[in-house]
């Protein structure tokens, strides 16, 4: 038993609480990267995207106008050279628009599946072999238990990588292992309903100032998804 609980001691995600030396705010976190937004980066634990953890985007679009805010953090990621991995989105990626932003197309991995066990499985694989840079991957309407959802998270403490997880409204009220929970309220609009060590219930609101100039932004999904490029693409039955 004393064995287990060292093991337990000296894992990096079992120490949750953060703490102000002066100035300096000690992240819950061990690493973020910036959003790319300041008014969500002035929000959020240890200013920006916590990598390492799963993150919970809740939708009934399907997170689909709310990808926007993950271009900056994926041009950022991509210089890794890793696979930026989408595991059963409802639409592929607009390759255009990922160039325009300079992220390579040919990193893109697309990964289509059937069942709900699938989809764990393919998540898992793709945090656990560090592989991928970025894993973005749509739940759908399946009853997740928190100890499924939680293996995911305990693999995610492993590398330094961001997990996003698209989940419908209707999960907000589940009890979830995600670090942090955000709730899409309106166009531009995020709502904070869980973060570690952080402000709750926030809304934070992304005005179009903060968007590179003279770039393609996604905040709306094309009318046409037809233009694919490079992307790669599995499928398991």
């Amino acid at each position: 038993m004393n064995a287990l609980l060292e093991q337990a001691i000296q894992r990096e995600d079992t120490w949750l609480g953060g703490f102000n030396v002066g100035e300096l705010n000690v992240s819950t976190y061990r690493r973020c990267q910036s959003t790319g937004y300041a008014p969500l980066d002035a929000v959020l634990t240890g200013g920006g995207w916590p990598l390492g953890n799963t993150i919970e985007l809740l939708s009934d679009g399907h997170g689909l106008g709310a990808m926007g805010v993950f271009l900056p953090i994926m041009h950022r990621l991509s210089s890794r050279g890793q696979w930026q991995a989408f595991i059963n989105p409802p639409c592929a990626p607009y390759a255009p628009l990922l160039e325009a932003r300079d992220i390579p197309t040919e990193q893109v991995l697309l990964v289509h599946t059937d069942s709900k066990e699938d989809i764990l499985w393919s998540i898992e694989q793709a945090i656990t072999h560090n592989t991928c840079a970025t894993v973005f991957a749509w739940l759908g309407h399946h009853r997740y238990s928190y100890a499924e959802l939680r293996k995911l998270q305990l693999a995610a403490t492993e590398h330094d990588n961001l997990i996003v997880l698209f989940r419908p409204l209707s999960a907000a009220d589940e009890h979830a292992p995600a670090c942090l929970r955000l709730k899409v309220s309106a166009y531009r609009e995020f709502e904070i309903i869980k973060q570690r060590g952080g402000k709750q219930q926030v809304q934070v609101n992304l005005p179009a100032s903060d968007d590179l100039p003279n770039q393609p932004q996604l905040w709306e999904l094309p009318v046409s998804t037809t233009q694919q490029a490079a992307i790669q693409t599995v499928a398991y039955p």
